[in-house]
């Protein structure tokens, strides 16, 4: 452990810091070894100023949002893992313009949109997760995508330096980006329509609705795992690959919805992991296609990947 950067971090910021903090403690799996060093800062300036200092120090730094979409090993996480639980939450509304630090929950965003009558984000209603992650992996639901109404982006890029990107800067495809992997999103900018009050909530409500109706929202998941193949269905495919229900230890396959991998109560990232290349490795063998991975997998090794 780097004990100049813990007292470093401590000394000169607000935040709050924690030594070999339970990864599984801040994730929607319940499911993560420990990390080395995990802070909490206090705000925007805290956030940069921890970066900035483990990046001179040559300690790899690791963000957590909400704690959705991630995979994390039990042999836990090196360096500084930073945590936006209790940070970068500001979210602000101007006539047509919503500007949103990435801490904040999408939902949140959501909702506050749909209460000034602005259209445009409301398909993303019970997105789980932070907003910088869901800009990283232009999250969308029934139709819509994060980045249709984006402006610009404020990040702190590998050099430790702030800067904007505009939308025309950064390449959006289906649930992905070209943000650099060192690129830390601190806020951004939306462009939004008014609207008729009924046609927003509509939109809303069948969101919600059909979140609810099709996803195990009630279990212990990261959100769809695998990203649907181009004119396929990943829980489909994974369904018709029978294994709709299957489980190894005490990681399942939802019966409700095969692209949600659940705890069914402490399973350890080795049998989430092994499930998961079971699903990638059987769909392959039946259809010849090859699943690709929308939850993020942290602190493996490239060993016990191979093959995703």
């Amino acid at each position: 452990m780097n004990n100049s950067l813990f007292e470093t971090i401590e000394k000169n910021t607000l935040a709050e810091v924690a030594i070999n903090e339970p990864l599984s403690k801040h994730t929607t799996y319940g499911i993560g070894g420990p990390a080395e060093i995990m802070v909490f800062p206090e705000n925007k300036t805290d956030l940069i100023q921890i970066i900035r200092t483990a990046r001179k120090m040559n300690q790899p730094v690791s963000i957590l949002g909400s704690g959705s979409n991630i995979l994390i090993s039990d042999n836990g996480i090196k360096g500084v893992v930073i945590s936006l639980k209790n940070t970068l939450k500001l979210i602000e509304i101007e006539n047509q313009k919503l500007y949103a630090e990435c801490g904040s929950m999408l939902g949140r965003i959501v909702k506050q949109a749909v209460k000034h009558n602005l259209i445009g984000l409301e398909n993303l209603n019970g997105v789980p997760g932070t907003l910088g992650g869901a800009l990283v992996m232009n999250a969308g639901a029934w139709g819509g995508e994060i980045s249709e109404n984006l402006v610009q982006v404020e990040l702190i890029d590998e050099d430790g330096k702030l800067r904007y990107l505009q939308k025309n800067e950064i390449n959006f495809s289906y649930r992905q980006s070209s943000f650099n992997k060192k690129d830390i999103l601190l806020s951004a900018e939306f462009l939004l329509k008014k609207a008729d009050k009924e046609i927003i909530n509509k939109n809303f409500v069948e969101a919600q609705t059909g979140r609810k109706s099709t996803q195990p929202l009630n279990k212990r998941s990261a959100g769809s795992l695998f990203k649907n193949p181009k004119g396929h269905s990943a829980g489909k495919l994974i369904d018709e690959a029978g294994l709709k229900g299957f489980s190894i230890g005490q990681a399942k396959i939802s019966d409700k919805h095969a692209n949600f991998f659940i705890n069914e109560g402490n399973a350890s990232s080795k049998d989430m992991l092994q499930l998961i290349k079971k699903a990638h490795q059987t769909v392959k063998e039946k259809f010849n296609i090859n699943l690709e991975l929308e939850v993020k997998l942290m602190g493996f090794n490239k060993s016990e990947v191979e093959g995703l």
